[in-house]
């Protein structure tokens, strides 16, 4: 299984989803069969590492981050079995694809799985390190819902 998250630059949001999505599989022992890449659907950021709040706060939690910045492709479409957006305006880019219309049925946004509320994860990269930990709490807790609701068909 293959999943991506999709923020604006890919260099706050996703490849912080992606961090923690990827260590939470490697602590289950999935990483084999399950797997997170990143994108944004801007092209601002093509190549560049992640912001360095994103990275120190990966840090401060314990988790392992790299990241190449990329921006989403028509390929990713198919290849990917869930897309993820951090917020409806991300999600409307995913769905400005060409043929997005047959892969609907897997693109939702991240916070669909928030056991504490739907809606956008904000982005911080205006706003301070309290954001950037905020952002990190969401993504914690709504992966862990997300990968519960996967997990027993992968194992």
């Amino acid at each position: 299984m293959k999943v991506l998250f999709v923020c604006l630059g890919n260099i706050c949001r996703s490849p912080l989803a992606e961090a923690v999505f990827n260590h939470k599989i490697k602590q289950l022992n999935l990483q084999h069969r399950i797997s997170a890449d990143s994108c944004g659907t801007g092209d601002y950021h093509i190549g560049d590492q992640p912001d360095p709040r994103t990275i120190k706060t990966a840090q401060k939690n314990g988790v392992e981050i790299w990241h190449q910045a990329r921006q989403l492709s028509v390929q990713d479409l198919s290849a990917f079995d869930y897309l993820f957006a951090m917020d409806e305006q991300n999600k409307r880019g995913i769905l400005r694809l060409p043929d997005a219309g047959k892969h609907t049925h897997k693109i939702k946004l991240i916070r669909e799985f928030d056991p504490q509320g739907q809606g956008d994860v904000p982005d911080p990269y205006y706003g301070t390190m309290n954001d950037f930990q905020d952002v990190f709490e969401m993504l914690d807790r709504t992966l862990d819902v997300f990968i519960e609701s996967i997990k027993h068909d992968q194992l």
